[in-house]
């Protein structure tokens, strides 16, 4: 038992974690001169160290999600959506999501396709809801920082919102909230063509290069927050706003988190600092679950999909389920850190 717990300690660490990175760069910075224990020095240490780290795990989890996903086209997505009725189709439908873009704008085109093509709007806001929020990169992602036991948890709770949303917006049959424009749109069957192996890996390259230079300005904004946070903020003033002594601090996490647009990738460097800092997990998760989901950019362009009763109803969902998640987060936290 103790020999799989090292196994996996090391995998979390070593590799997730890419610990030996920060061992290196340390050593590297302290030969020339800087003192990594400093505030300067560890926010360039914290820079390095960060950017390196999440644009590795980056590239290849893109490069492994968009192979799969290159089995998913939105013709397929829909045809196996279109196979299951009720809570199993929202079940379905949020799965899908997990293997989709990787933030909520991009998800939002997507769920005009699924909408105009018919699907009931409870499934497709399943979709909309797991698309940015669950990914699969979040899951390696925070395993890489949080550890395996916070990362299945927060995939897991998730998953549940975006069903639950679902459901309850099937329930409350608002499909005249709709733009007319997407249910009147007309679509086409196009054929399926069947993409060999080296179809789906240039596939994949594509995405990882077109992906990564897409990511890569909002992961430099990220990381040189976090590295503020991490080594300017004091951390007395953190925990005064975002620990234990504030029992609102997931609300207040939760309504900072909207107006800002970044994906998982984005926002794991802040969280990572506030983590450290002595901000509350589930303070934490809900910050990053309201930039992923409920960023106002996102939220323009879905208001050019659905009605203004829609929206409010979709982002009160939303707003609910990750205040719950959050104060959830903050009961367990302690447990499984």
């Amino acid at each position: 038992m103790n020999s799989i717990k090292a196994v996996w300690d090391f995998f979390q660490n070593e590799i997730l974690g890419m610990s030996w990175l920060s061992r290196l760069i340390g050593n590297i910075l302290r030969s020339a001169g800087l003192d990594t224990d400093g505030k300067l020095g560890g926010s360039i240490h914290f820079f390095i160290y960060d950017i390196i780290k999440i644009m590795v795990l980056l590239c290849f989890l893109i490069f492994i999600i968009s192979y799969i996903q290159s089995f998913f086209p939105p013709e397929r997505s829909k045809q196996i959506i279109g196979k299951f009725h009720g809570v199993g189709a929202n079940i379905i439908s949020a799965l899908l999501g997990t293997v989709t873009p990787f933030c909520s704008c991009s998800s939002i085109p997507l769920f005009i396709g699924f909408t105009s093509a018919g699907l009931p709007l409870g499934v497709t806001f399943s979709f909309l809801i797991s698309s940015p929020m669950v990914d699969l990169g979040s899951l390696l992602l925070l395993m890489s920082i949080f550890g395996w036991k916070v990362a299945v948890i927060y995939v897991l709770v998730g998953l549940i919102i975006a069903v639950l949303g679902g459901t309850l917006i099937e329930k409350l049959h608002l499909e005249n909230q709709v733009e007319e424009y997407i249910l009147n749109e007309k679509q086409i069957d196009t054929p399926q063509e069947e993409l060999h192996i080296k179809d789906r890996i240039k596939y994949a390259l594509t995405e990882v290069r077109d992906t990564a230079k897409y990511v890569f300005p909002f992961v430099l904004i990220g990381v040189g927050i976090g590295a503020v946070i991490h080594n300017f903020i004091p951390g007395e003033f953190i925990i005064t706003l975002l620990g234990d002594n504030n029992p609102f601090g997931v609300i207040l996490a939760t309504v900072a988190g909207i107006p800002l647009y970044a994906d998982i990738f984005g926002t794991i460097p802040i969280a990572e600092a506030l983590l450290s800092k002595g901000a509350l997990l589930g303070v934490v998760l809900s910050f990053m679950m309201a930039v992923t989901t409920l960023s106002l950019p996102s939220m323009i362009m879905l208001r050019k999909a659905v009605k203004p009763k829609l929206l409010g109803i979709f982002i009160a969902i939303c707003v609910v389920g990750i205040i719950v998640v959050g104060y959830f987060f903050n009961l367990i936290g302690a447990y499984i850190i």
